[in-house]
């Protein structure tokens, strides 16, 4: 069952869900999907990757994605990043360039972004997996039942955390964030049809790190990507 596949530290957060029927039928879908042939990504391993790289007590930062990369070898469990040799999606491209003119940081060669979910930056997808190459397939089949939840208690059990919400799918989960409690930061989505229009300038990294430091947190190191 999806639920017992969450990993353990993000179960206790997520309990309500356990018998959930959305979970259910989910689970129903994507076996349907993989026994009829369909290529499903990430791989199966990866579909948690971004909760298992960052408990929830040590969450500072959470990039809110949509849904998977669909291109080969693309998607790896975090949201806007891809494995080490993978050629940077636009957006990934985009979201270097506001960091370069934010903090001055040099972008990496590759767009892995493990280093910023190993310091506590949740990279969460909205949906958690995608049909190769084909764009929001697995949208409303139960996926957001899950990272709805986990947004929502995050917020509730949690303080002091910078949400990075950008584009109108991504803002739309604003109402499940107490901004007396956290800080909300929202931009137009870094796709090349809108960067341009607010994305590069938006400030969010250097704000992020200041914010925590008034929380009296340690701050991402963007650069260790």
């Amino acid at each position: 069952m999806i639920f017992d596949a969450i990993p353990a530290a993000w179960q206790p957060l997520l309990s309500a869900l356990r018998q959930n029927p959305a979970l259910t039928g989910l689970d129903a879908f994507l076996t349907a999907e993989a026994a009829a042939g369909k290529v499903i990504y990430p791989p199966r391993a990866h579909w948690f990757a971004a909760l298992a790289h960052v408990a929830p007590a040590d969450v500072k930062v959470v990039i809110l994605g949509q849904d998977p990369y669909h291109g080969a070898g693309q998607a790896h469990g975090l949201s806007f990043s891809v494995p080490p040799g993978i050629k940077k999606p636009p957006s990934l491209n985009n979201i270097w360039k506001e960091i370069a003119r934010d903090l001055g940081l040099t972008p990496p060669q590759d767009g892995s972004l493990t280093g910023w979910a190993d310091q506590g930056v949740l990279l969460l997808n909205t949906v958690l997996t995608v049909e190769a190459d084909c764009a929001a397939s697995h949208a409303k089949r139960g996926w957001e039942v899950l990272t709805d939840e986990i947004i929502r208690q995050l917020a509730a059990q949690e303080s002091g955390i910078v949400f990075m919400l950008w584009g109108s799918h991504a803002q739309k989960k604003a109402a499940l964030i107490d901004r007396n409690k956290h800080l909300v930061l929202e931009s137009v989505h870094p796709s090349p049809l809108s960067a341009h229009r607010g994305f590069i300038g938006n400030g969010h990294f250097s704000a992020a790190n200041q914010y925590l430091q008034t929380q009296h947190r340690p701050v991402i190191d963007w650069a260790k990507a």
